[in-house]
């Protein structure tokens, strides 16, 4: 028996998918403040359905890989450890400084500097200087140390992050304080910045050096929790965890930079999304992960998904590469509330899984989302999980009445019709940030839309943002859970190198040469067969005189002196395909800043040969009254459960699966497509 799963920890539900030699099987579980508990209790779910016992189950597990929200959630909620910082002296204030406090907002009142990741009584300055060739000007001493280090745990740090200045060009002197942590200090978790990211720009690596140390701990507490129970079951497989630029390290990497994860279980579904454009032949696809907190949206263009050299998280510019993912909060527990002004509101705010929406019966008072759609006749209060959690309509129109029709003057039905216009037009300007605001027309794009809500969402998301066809996943509910298991093993080395055209080319290719090199060493380490592997060079490049970089890749094999204009060439093409044709500054001369090397080991993934429950699918036609959200209309529409055995049909209608429910609008149709998935085409606006 070949048995893999995936897990996808989400903020409201734990998305788990096994696949038992070619046959998926799929189970969703409440989401759990200590992670662990949500994560067994969804794998509980996949071995009953598997009919396995629980010794069975786990010995049979050879792959495992996990998607969660533990980085995620600790950034958003700025719930750190307490994290020392040590930097060079006189650079104490690099993060209070920052980019200075320009934001968004244009009132200069409501500006306000980036959120702290550490306290400023435990920033730490050391007397050392190393300078911009990477020369030594001031030693670093072994008494300097002790006493630097002394000085932050006395402030109760719990771990330390180490970022000195130029120590990317001489990391010298990081090491001798890694080092001196090693000996006399083993317990407290550290980061080097020269080892995470050894790039420029000494303010962005300091703060994914001091966001990778305060989450240390966390991260490590929760995984020796999950590693300990996990073995204690039986499982002997190694535990991959999905990482923040779309491939996947194991838990023994990860924990050596675990910032990496952040956003880790939206990435999955990017991945799965990418498969499944792949197997349907579109080249252009927009995805929408609506779960029960946030929708997140992402570009695929010619099977590549877009990577950011210079992510932003929680609202800070780090140096780490990432996979390109507009996060809104808008999601299935999304609260909606009324504002100063008497507007309607909805989101960021969440209910969670504890206490949920009011119609969860847990305890919730105030009206989410799901609560929205209940009351519009969209989602069935008998059969929302299949039937297994029971809702309550009338605790989710008191909710509506007492928080949003009663204080605007309207019906509970016009408040739910209300919250969910909103709630699409929000998520329509997600896919218009990655599409009409980077020049794309949304029209040649196909919306991939999937998460446990989506199903509600995805065409009303579509027609409002211009796009015409949809597909929803027939395992939307747990999609990106799905695509975890098709994700590669990547690995990134970087270094900042900077070089130009008139400089030797095999000055550059030796930068290269000692990346892989590293790479090389990973794959070793990770067990990956010499088949399985690929070496991928990168450059970020810019015209001298820029600020920001665009990345190119390179040619394979040894780059030469005959390369120098194909890579001019390349970084010019790369430079107009993000900022438009003949935007590109040709008379400059070209800097390349960064050098890069991207390891891949390629997964062997079983093929799925069916999903269970479509096998023999039974179709069965009710009819329901329903308030269309799109045009405020009650009606009655068809509701369609085993859609597989039909095929095809004409919106207005509900496709009811035992984990997601389709709406289709008047107008649009809906046909299975040949891998099973359902495919809605929009009518004209």
């Amino acid at each position: 028996m070949t048995l893999h799963v995936g897990i996808d920890v989400g903020g409201t539900f734990t998305d788990a998918v096994a696949i038992v030699d070619g046959h998926a099987i799929r189970g969703k579980a409440f989401s759990t403040k200590d992670v662990t508990t949500g994560i067994l209790s969804a794998l509980g779910v996949l071995r009953e359905r598997a009919g396995m016992t629980e010794a069975e189950f786990f010995a049979a597990v050879d792959r495992f890989v996990l998607g969660n929200t533990i980085v995620t959630n600790a950034v958003d909620e700025q719930k750190y450890a307490a994290v020392g910082l040590l930097t060079t002296q006189g650079f104490r204030d690099t993060l209070r400084i920052a980019r200075s406090a320009r934001t968004d907002e244009r009132d200069p009142h409501k500006m306000s500097p980036p959120p702290d990741i550490v306290e400023r009584r435990r920033i730490v300055e050391v007397a050392e200087r190393v300078d911009a060739h990477g020369n030594v000007l001031v030693p670093l001493t072994e008494d300097t140390i002790a006493t630097t280090v002394d000085a932050v745990l006395a402030t109760g740090a719990e771990a330390i992050a180490v970022c000195l200045l130029w120590s990317f060009r001489n990391a010298a002197h990081e090491n001798a304080i890694g080092e001196y942590l090693d000996k006399h200090h083993p317990g407290i978790p550290y980061t080097l910045s020269s080892r995470l990211t050894p790039v420029y720009r000494e303010y962005e690596r300091m703060v994914t050096t001091a966001l990778d140390a305060a989450v240390k701990p966390i991260v490590a507490s929760h995984f020796d929790h999950l590693a300990d129970e996990l073995w204690s079951r039986g499982l002997r497989a190694r535990v991959q965890i999905m990482q923040v630029h779309g491939g996947f390290l194991s838990v023994e990497e990860t924990g050596k930079a675990p910032i990496s994860m952040f956003n880790s279980g939206p990435v999955g579904g990017v991945t799965g999304a990418r498969l499944l454009a792949k197997q349907l032949g579109r080249r252009r696809v927009l995805t929408a992960d609506m779960g029960g907190t946030s929708l997140d949206a992402a570009a695929i263009i010619d099977d590549e998904f877009r990577l950011l050299p210079r992510a932003e998280i929680g609202g800070l510019p780090t140096s780490l590469t990432a996979v390109d993912i507009e996060t809104i909060g808008a999601g299935g527990g999304s609260l909606a509330w009324v504002d100063g002004r008497n507007l309607l509101r909805v989101g960021p705010h969440s209910a969670g899984s504890v206490p949920g929406p009011a119609c969860y019966g847990k305890g919730g008072a105030r009206p989410a989302v799901t609560d929205a759609a209940l009351v519009l006749g969209l989602i069935n209060p008998d059969y929302y999980l299949g039937g297994t959690v029971p809702l309550y309509e009338d605790q989710a129109r008191a909710a509506l009445r007492k928080h949003v029709a009663e204080p605007l003057g309207i019906t509970e039905d016009a408040a739910a019709e209300g919250m969910y216009r909103l709630a699409t037009s929000q998520m329509a300007n997600a896919l218009r940030k990655i599409t009409v605001n980077r020049g794309h027309d949304p029209r040649e794009f196909t919306l991939v839309g999937f998460g446990g809500a989506c199903g509600l969402f995805a065409a009303s998301i579509a027609a409002e943002a211009g796009v015409r066809e949809v597909v929803i996943p027939r395992d939307a509910a747990v999609f990106s859970a799905h695509g975890l298991m098709h994700a590669d093993s990547v690995f990134s080395a970087v270094q900042t190198s900077p070089w130009t055209m008139d400089q030797p080319a095999a000055a550059l290719d030796k930068e290269f040469a000692a990346l892989e090199e590293r790479a090389r060493a990973w794959f070793e380490a990770e067990g990956i067969p010499e088949a399985r592997r690929e070496l991928h060079r990168e450059a970020d490049m810019k015209f001298v005189g820029q600020i920001f970089e665009v990345t190119t890749r390179l040619a394979a094999g040894t780059f030469g002196e005959a390369d120098k204009d194909a890579l001019r060439a390349q970084f010019i093409a790369d430079y107009e395909e993000e900022f438009g044709a003949g935007t590109a500054w040709t008379e400059a001369e070209i800097l390349l800043v960064n050098s890069r090397v991207r390891a891949i080991g390629r997964s062997e993934v079983q093929t799925v040969e069916q999903v269970a429950g479509t096998g023999e699918e039974r179709h069965e036609l009710t009819r329901r009254d329903v308030i269309e959200p799109l045009t405020g209309e009650r009606v009655e529409i068809d509701v369609h459960r085993g859609f597989g055995a039909l095929g095809q049909a004409t919106g207005p209608c509900l496709l009811e699966e035992p984990d997601t429910t389709v709406y289709v609008p008047t107008g649009a149709t809906v046909e299975l497509t040949d891998s099973g998935d359902f495919l809605l085409r929009l009518a004209d606006r």
